[in-house]
């Protein structure tokens, strides 16, 4: 893989119909991290988004509406992530970023060990700043 792979979360909010999972999910977070994945990843590198249902989809992947989080009873499982992520290719990623809390991080984790998360520990409003210096100088490696 030539690039990051970063990793970013699903929303509660979504369109009311299937689309495409990179179009679905509409809430603020998930745009600013898609606004900060989109600018790792300008030179090279895959986004995926990590769904509490679905697992890790690809941007272009058709998804239906749901109402799940991560954690849920019936929600991803560490097992499904590790075989998705071998389908995907994924597993060998050197740089991973997850954009997301603590559940999508630990989650991601189960897959990326190493995996780089810069913005667990911060409350939400210093996350989003977080994001928003990611977007204007993604240096790696992130902390």
């Amino acid at each position: 893989m030539n690039g990051p792979l970063v990793v970013i979360p699903c929303s509660a909010r979504k369109l009311d119909r299937p689309a495409p999972a990179g179009d679905l999910y509409q809430g603020s977070y998930h745009r600013a991290c898609r606004q900060t994945a989109d600018a790792l990843t300008e030179t090279g590198g895959t986004t995926v988004i990590l769904s509490g249902r679905h697992g890790l989809l690809r941007l272009e992947q058709i998804v239906a509406p749901y109402e799940m989080r991560m954690g849920d009873p019936g929600s991803i499982t560490a097992e499904q992530l590790r075989a998705q992520a071998q389908t995907l290719g994924l597993t060998d990623a050197r740089t991973v970023v997850v954009l997301a809390g603590a559940l999508y991080v630990q989650a991601a984790r189960q897959v990326w060990p190493h995996a780089a998360a810069p913005l667990t520990g911060r409350g939400i409003g210093r996350q989003l700043q977080r994001l928003a210096e990611l977007r204007a100088e993604p240096l790696f490696p992130l902390a």
